[in-house]
């Protein structure tokens, strides 16, 4: 491909709504062009990245015996509300109304059409077990979209969906798409981490998240520094860290607080520790306001709070006027001692002694607090962010921290949607059976930012070489003023054009700074350099984009040492 027959305008200047590198640089690199609030064009130059992940998904997905199709992109409403999803997504959902006023969605996910399509496909366990999977785009309404298609409103995702008899089928199909995210990510040549991930509005009993490593991930990504335990902060087991509580040593006794509302102001005034103190979080429950309890120095974890049988859904704090009707008091002193509310603690908080709780009452603290003594709990649970340095929940070394970019997720649904929308077959004995479902989710156009995000440097981006644009790069000095720069440059185009190798000629009247920069900034992994003064000494000027150290390759040797490093 020369750069003149082909689309490439890059920019200079940052977009100020860029918050990212990858958002940066993808607009900087003319990969894609921004339509209006989370809608993104994608141009030949980042079609040619986008259809490379395809590829590699595509052909990982068939290795493991999964069928390809394409499920329409609009969905009837009434298929969500057969499964009563219809709350769990919201506002993300885009309602569509056609002509004769019927409604519609566009497909946020596929959990619902695909189980509309077996359940009249499928009749027979002998037909099991079988995996459907399609590359498509969803839309999902974003109440902020922001850091490019990292998290724009339209995606496209690879969703695949297998059903099975019995749940040990299930498992099995589950392990295989394990690996085949493994390989996938492993091709594309990304460091990542499969993590235990909680399944959110998708549901069933079980999920993994695969996570690139990068500084900007949103994720907090929890992980053993001696051990195989990872799962995303939301999943992350935190356990206790007292390991049996301790006899009372203090009397309970009420100090004045006038105005310490915040955990830091309570130990300042008071001149003691946080690991001292509990904090008591008021929220909506099922049935009455629910008191959740976490160490001072602790952070409440909304998603493990929000998955408890006792609090309500969707997740929500009490209101200043709620939790005074509550416990008579402003949030700044809510404590545990005669509480009216269903209280349930942290594990640690469990194990606690002589501890500091608000009074229930504006501008006292009680200290000493000892449970069984001054106060009751309902209920252990864990509430709480796990921590660096904490125990690993394995029981090997302890915890670190890396943040990690979502770029896949994979489901053991159950028979969630199969139950709820009839999908049946008859099983070995006759009798008619809900099938066993698996769903496995894995964002295409994620993945190219995340690649960015991952592996970039000053001068732009450096993509790893099986989902790069181009392989090489030819840069000729004065190709349009010398005829032997000219007639080698073409030679060597066609040479490596013969060979099966990915190669862009840049062909335009521009400065060579001008060239150099913009193919720094495109990242294509492997440079070739041609100028006057090299080709007096017969050799050609190459060097990687990864490390951009220079290297003098003679003329006749250059075809092979290109087609080498690209196979290696």
């Amino acid at each position: 491909m020369r750069t003149t027959q082909f689309h490439i305008v890059t920019r200079k200047e940052t977009p100020q709504d860029a918050e990212i590198v990858s958002h940066q640089l993808m607009i900087r690199a003319g990969l894609i062009r921004k339509l209006g609030a989370g809608l993104y064009s994608w141009t030949p130059l980042g079609f040619r990245v986008l259809q490379k992940v395809e590829s590699i998904i595509r052909e990982e997905m068939n290795k493991s015996g999964g069928l390809e199709m394409l499920m329409p992109a609009v969905q009837p409403k009434d298929l969500w509300e057969e499964t009563g999803r219809i709350n769990d997504f919201g506002g993300q959902l885009l309602a569509i109304h056609d002509r004769a006023e019927r409604d519609y969605f566009f497909g946020p996910t596929h959990e619902e059409v695909i189980t509309d399509f077996v359940r009249n496909e499928i009749n027979s366990y002998k037909q099991l077990p079988i995996t459907f999977y399609q590359i498509q785009t969803k839309f999902r309404d974003e109440i902020r979209p922001r850091f490019g298609v990292m998290r724009s409103r339209e995606f496209i995702m690879k969703d695949a969906y297998s059903f099975h008899l019995s749940k040990e089928s299930l498992v099995e199909t589950y392990e295989k798409m394990r690996q085949a995210y493994d390989n996938i990510i492993n091709r594309i040549g990304l460091k990542f981490r499969c993590v235990l991930a909680d399944s959110g509005a998708i549901g069933g009993s079980g999920s993994q998240e695969f996570h690139v490593i990068a500084d900007s991930g949103e994720d907090a990504i929890m992980y053993s520094d001696s051990g195989e335990y990872a799962a995303n902060i939301e999943k992350c087991a935190a356990v206790s860290l007292i390991g049996e509580r301790q006899a009372p040593s203090m009397d309970l006794q009420k100090v004045e607080t006038p105005s310490q509302k915040t955990i830091e102001e309570v130990v300042s005034h008071l001149d003691v520790e946080k690991v001292q103190t509990i904090k008591t979080l008021l929220v909506a429950g099922v049935d009455g306001p629910v008191a959740l309890v976490v160490r001072g120095d602790h952070q409440l974890n909304e998603v493990k709070a929000n998955n408890l049988i006792e609090v309500a859904s969707p997740f929500r704090m009490l209101d200043d006027e709620e939790i005074k009707t509550v416990a008579g008091c402003d949030a700044g002193f809510i404590g545990i001692k005669s509480l009216a509310a269903h209280i349930i603690v942290d594990q640690t908080v469990a194990n606690m002694s002589d501890f500091i709780c608000g009074a229930c009452e504006n501008g006292f603290h009680y200290i000493g607090v000892n449970w069984e003594r001054d106060a009751q709990f309902h209920q252990i649970a864990d509430l709480r962010d796990a921590q660096v340095g904490d125990p690993s929940p394995d029981g090997q070394g302890t915890l670190q921290m890396a943040r990690g970019i979502e770029v896949g997720h994979i489901f053991q649904l159950g028979n969630k949607y199969s139950k709820a929308m009839n999908a049946v077959v008859l099983n070995e004995k006759g009798q008619s059976q809900a099938m066993e479902m698996g769903c496995y989710g894995m964002g295409v156009s994620r993945m190219v930012a995340a690649a960015i995000e991952q592996s970039h440097d000053e001068k732009g981006i450096i993509w790893p070489e099986a989902i790069a644009p181009f392989q090489v790069v030819l840069l000729p000095m004065n190709y349009h003023k010398s005829e032997r720069v000219k007639a080698v440059t073409h030679d060597l185009y066609q040479s490596l054009i013969g060979q099966g190798v990915e190669v862009i000629l840049d062909d335009r009247k521009v400065r060579p700074g001008f060239m150099m920069s913009d193919f720094e900034l495109l990242g294509i992994p492997h440079q070739i350099i041609i100028g006057d003064r090299a080709l007096d000494r017969n050799v050609f000027e190459y060097r990687q984009r990864k490390d951009m150290q220079n290297q003098d390759i003679a003329c006749d040797k250059m075809l092979t040492f290109i087609t080498e490093h690209i196979c290696a």
